[in-house]
């Protein structure tokens, strides 16, 4: 396989993962800011994510890494197509319907990390103060 090649399969997996997340794939701008809410290095161009969409470029591993698990989507399949060994084999699906809804307990804890410390900081005075008005009723 051509590095071209690995380019267009890595692109095709975004795209499908983009969709299932229910994301405007048509808007590079939204999607990298959104990525870069969640990212902690140094924030991509939406030229970047332009390049991701169409085939022309592979962003770095450890991108990958936080676009899956932003997408709630194992990374090497991201990269790769293939299932990876350590994680489950479970359809790739971001939502599920209301009728076969089985609550994830660890999904808040997964989303949590992929926050800045600023952003974590907010959640957790967010948290007290319900907490706090909880107590009040």
């Amino acid at each position: 396989m051509t590095l071209a090649d690995e380019k267009q399969g890595f692109s095709k997996r975004l795209k499908e993962a983009i969709r299932r997340a229910r994301i405007d794939i048509s808007s590079p701008t939204l999607i990298a800011r959104e990525f870069n809410l969640r990212y902690h290095g140094d924030p991509v161009s939406t030229q970047a994510v332009r390049k991701w969409l169409s085939g022309k470029a592979l962003p770095s591993q450890d991108k990958i890494r936080a676009l899956g698990l932003w997408l709630d989507v194992p990374a090497h399949w991201l990269r790769f197509g293939e299932a990876d060994r350590k994680e489950e084999r479970q359809p790739l699906t971001v939502r599920q319907e209301a009728g076969a809804y089985r609550p994830d307990h660890g999904w808040p804890s997964r989303k949590f990390e992929l926050l800045n410390d600023t952003h974590k900081r907010m959640v957790v005075e967010m948290v007290h103060a319900l907490l706090r008005l909880e107590g009040k009723q």
